[in-house]
């Protein structure tokens, strides 16, 4: 438990972040977390974003007409797009990527490509994933062994690239000095989600009054991050010259939950009639992901504040204004 004094350091160390006056490159900058983080960057910074608009979570909003923005439709493999993207940034967060088990399962030398591949641009904050921690993971540190699937098995592909691209990123920094941070994220939500993802599977079954459907049993164990705080972590490693050549998780083991606690919380807050069903799961699948963030704690003063239910409210609030004929 901290003490008053340490959470008024920590609350100051979160509200100075506060990037001004830098051109930052967002690759698979028009995606869900991308977008995101533009928004709390646009106002005072100029934002380049590439994107091939795969999952498009820009086209449209207010923040595809802001002035500061810029937007390049182009692949992360190609490398003159990037370079001319880049050309000048002071900062670039390297979002881009094959996501998503469905996309993985489709895709896996796409996956691959574009994980591995699309990671040797560079630089500074390079976004991995917590699946590089394999089926169980309880508690799980920065420092803990990565355990992959078994080699056929096409989910496996997205955790064996991002953990290349860990690699790869990490030696570019001791042989060339990029200053680089990897963040591992664990399970991130929010309004503006595009892509696959339970949470909303679950809120648009639920609006639409259909049934939630959960494969497998639903005890697998997840703990679910708002976007929000996601995304203020990525200004703290953007911000903090202490987080250069780390790797942080980033997630929020207090909204740690079973998939069929989570229809039933999305049952329950949406106010729907619809039944929770089950299928039988057709993918290998993790058991079990908490995340360790004491690392994140004590070296960013990141700590996520937006807990399951506040979180699952927001999203489902927008989701609603996204579909108020159905809501």
């Amino acid at each position: 438990m901290l003490t008053v004094e340490e959470q008024e350091v920590r609350t100051a160390r979160l509200a100075a972040v506060a990037l001004s006056g830098k051109r930052i490159l967002l690759t698979g900058g028009a995606g869900f977390i991308g977008s995101t983080l533009a928004r709390r960057l646009v106002e005072d910074n100029e934002i380049v974003a590439l994107d091939n608009l795969h999952r498009d979570a820009m086209s449209g909003s207010e923040l595809a007409e802001h002035p500061n923005l810029t937007f390049l439709q182009a692949d992360v493999l190609d490398a003159e797009a990037v370079r001319e993207a880049a050309a000048g940034a002071t900062h670039i967060v390297h979002l881009a990527a094959i996501a998503g088990v469905d996309t993985v399962r489709e895709s896996p030398v796409r996956t691959m490509r574009v994980n591995v591949i699309g990671t040797s641009v560079e630089r500074l904050v390079e976004i991995s994933t917590s699946e590089i921690f394999g089926t169980h993971a309880y508690n799980v540190a920065e420092g803990h062994v990565s355990t992959i699937g078994s080699v056929g098995e096409t989910r496996w592909t997205y955790a064996v690239s991002k953990l290349a691209g860990e690699h790869m990123s990490h030696a570019y920094r001791e042989e060339h000095g990029i200053p680089v941070v990897t963040v591992r994220p664990f399970n991130v939500f929010g309004p503006g989600q595009i892509g696959g993802g339970a949470i909303r599977a679950f809120i648009e079954a639920a609006l639409a009054g259909r049934d939630l459907t959960i494969h497998g049993d639903g005890s697998q164990i997840r703990a679910w991050c708002y976007v929000d705080d996601m995304v203020e972590s990525l200004l703290l490693c953007l911000e903090r010259d202490e987080a250069v050549g780390q790797t942080f998780n980033v997630g929020n083991a207090r909204s740690a939950v079973t998939i069929f606690d989570l229809a039933q919380r999305v049952k329950r807050l949406t106010g729907a009639p619809s039944e929770i069903v089950f299928q039988p799961l057709h993918y290998a699948d993790v058991e079990l992901r908490i995340p360790n963030v004491e690392k994140a704690r004590e070296v960013l003063g990141f700590e996520a504040k937006v807990d399951l239910d506040e979180g699952l409210a927001r999203t489902i609030a927008w989701y609603r204004e996204q579909t108020p004929a159905i809501a």
